[in-house]
């Protein structure tokens, strides 16, 4: 009787124990954050992605990736080799692993997102690697700044970026590896100087924001800096985000909200504009009208009907500000110029109305650029009458601006101009912190 009571006591304490459910990892970083630099040595100013590609030396070697948000892959100046040959990659160049013809990966490239250009050569399975596969993957590349069409090669990379806690660098990092194309060269002609690469940032699955994994796959935030002397910074994650010296304002909370519409025939990001507004003054954008996002394109680019209303209204709101001869692109200019000093103009505001309700203001730092001491320009473009679409924004609006395309929500969250809150684009910390 006794054991039977020791038995039964031991079988009461055992059922009775609580068990503490083993808590799920919680990853040390909300977000991945590269720096965006600006470029001004090209025919048009431009950006870049500084992205580490290899660690050489005790140390991450970085490539400068111009940012494009229609390109459907990524693509550098590289070398693919065969397996046996990667330790002999020369000096100068990156060597990638080539990815077979015979891959499911190279039908899928060809026929569903390839780059559409009618200057392109078919291409074929006639590029040999000895080694590792029978044959490489070659595909078509073309160059967004001339248009003009290159060959490539199929391969794997091999990316690492800075993760962050959206106050400042942390010091783990984030490896990715996606597909991409090695590119000769001369592929990268009129690019900036020490740019050697097309980081796709569109919704392509090849693109980057496609080959990130949860919890930081699905939202990407674009922020370019309107100076050469700081980077701007592309963010993934929910966040929050804290720029400098706000250290405590979430820039998140500045964001209004529009649907994303999709193109079908690109991978780019498109919005709609249902009214431009200048002083109280509405010049409503025709039913069906399609307005693009460009990292590409420099100024934002009107079709012809919109832009000559665009222009006669600013006219007339402006019609104090002495004029000047328009310089080109640009068709309607200002003289800074008083009493032979310059003086900082102060314009009306733009406000494009977009789906939904929500207003993109574009402030005087947006809408004029100073071209010489005296002369300043409304930086809107005449994209001529026959444009397909009806509005392009460029990167002039789009600086000291937060962007974050919300691929889950298909959404775009604006912020209109940092400069009004007392920060901007060039504030995010880039200094490393420990995560423990």
């Amino acid at each position: 009787m006794h054991l039977l009571l020791q038995l039964i006591v031991l079988f009461l304490a055992f059922n009775s124990h609580e068990y503490k459910p083993v808590e799920a990892y919680v990853l040390p970083y909300s977000s991945l954050a590269i720096p965006i630099n600006k470029h001004t040595d090209a025919a048009k100013p431009l950006y870049s992605l500084q992205i580490m590609t290899s660690y050489l030396m005790m140390g991450f070697v970085t490539t400068n990736y111009l940012i494009d948000l229609d390109a459907p892959f990524i693509w550098h100046d590289c070398i693919v080799q065969s397996n046996t040959s990667l330790f002999s990659c020369p000096a100068n160049k990156l060597c990638a692993y080539p990815v077979s013809c015979e891959d499911g990966q190279c039908t899928d490239f060809r026929t569903t997102y390839a780059y559409e250009n009618p200057s392109c050569a078919p291409v074929t399975n006639r590029s040999m690697v000895p080694g590792w596969y029978p044959c490489t993957c070659p595909i078509n590349v073309v160059n967004p700044l001339t248009g003009s069409c290159s060959k490539a090669l199929l391969n794997i990379d091999d990316f690492t970026v800075q993760t962050s806690n959206g106050r400042n660098i942390l010091t783990p990092y984030y490896g990715i590896v996606p597909y991409a194309a090695c590119a000769p060269s001369s592929s990268f002609q009129s690019f900036p100087a020490n740019v050697s690469g097309v980081m796709a940032l569109s919704t392509s699955p090849y693109a980057l924001p496609a080959r990130l994994r949860d919890p930081l796959k699905g939202v990407m935030a674009l922020c370019l800096p309107s100076t050469l002397s700081a980077p701007g910074v592309l963010l993934y994650g929910n966040g929050p985000y804290y720029f400098l010296p706000n250290s405590d304002i979430d820039v998140m909370s500045f964001l209004s909200y529009t649907p994303l519409i999709q193109h079908p025939d690109s991978y780019g990001y498109f919005v709609g504009i249902h009214a431009i507004i200048i002083k109280k003054r509405s010049i409503d954008i025709p039913m069906n009208s399609t307005t693009k996002l460009s990292t590409i394109d420099p100024y934002t680019t009107l079709r012809t009907d919109i832009y000559k209303s665009v222009i006669r209204r600013f006219s007339k709101v402006t019609k104090r500000i002495p004029p000047a001869e328009p310089v080109a692109p640009f068709g309607l200019c200002f003289n800074t110029s008083t009493n032979g000093d310059q003086v900082s103009l102060k314009v009306p505001d733009i406000h494009f109305v977009l789906q939904g309700g929500k207003s993109w203001t574009i402030s005087t730092s947006n809408s004029i650029k100073q071209i010489t001491k005296v002369v300043a320009c409304l930086a809107f473009v005449d994209g001529g009458a026959a444009s397909d679409i009806a509005i392009v924004i460029g990167t002039f609006q789009f600086e000291d601006n937060f962007l974050l395309f919300d691929h889950i929500n298909s959404t775009l969250g604006f912020s209109s101009s940092l400069l009004g809150k007392q920060t901007s684009c060039s504030n995010f910390n880039f200094m490393v912190t420990d995560s423990n």
